[in-house]
């Protein structure tokens, strides 16, 4: 099995704030080159750090209200055809972001509240027949 990961989780520091959240299983599938690290986020032209962003009404849109949807989509569509071309068959996920959140994601208010929902990134590969997992659930 080939896993498509979120990079930051790899230990890219491609995070919204410059940072990146490492875990360790997902380092080791890295190292083991049975995952795949990607940024859509990066990949859809977007500078680290950026603003913090949200999906409100089916927009994604920075915490000063940019909507920044075109640049998350053409990152998806990369992210995606890595992913396919690579082979991945299951892809393991940063929890609650606004690309790679499954299960539940922020509420587009900026206010911390979770609602049931998938990232965008999240939603195209399961769009594309690969099974999605938050981080939270290593």
């Amino acid at each position: 099995m080939l896993y498509v990961v979120s990079a930051c989780l790899a230990g890219v520091s491609c995070r919204f704030d410059g940072g990146h959240t490492p875990r360790e299983q997902v380092i080791e599938l890295v190292r083991q080159g049975l995952a795949l690290p990607v940024c859509p986020e990066q990949l859809g032209g977007l500078p680290t750090p950026r603003p913090p962003c949200e999906i409100r009404e089916g927009q994604v849109v920075t915490i000063d209200g940019e909507d920044v949807t075109e640049a998350f989509e053409r990152g998806v569509v990369e992210g995606v055809r890595l992913a396919v071309m690579a082979g991945c068959t299951e892809a393991i996920l940063k929890a609650r972001s606004p690309s790679c959140g499954c299960g539940h994601i922020y509420d587009g208010t900026f206010s911390g509240r979770l609602v049931p929902g998938d990232g965008v990134f999240a939603k195209a590969l399961r769009a594309a027949g690969i099974s999605v997992r938050p981080d939270d659930s290593l």
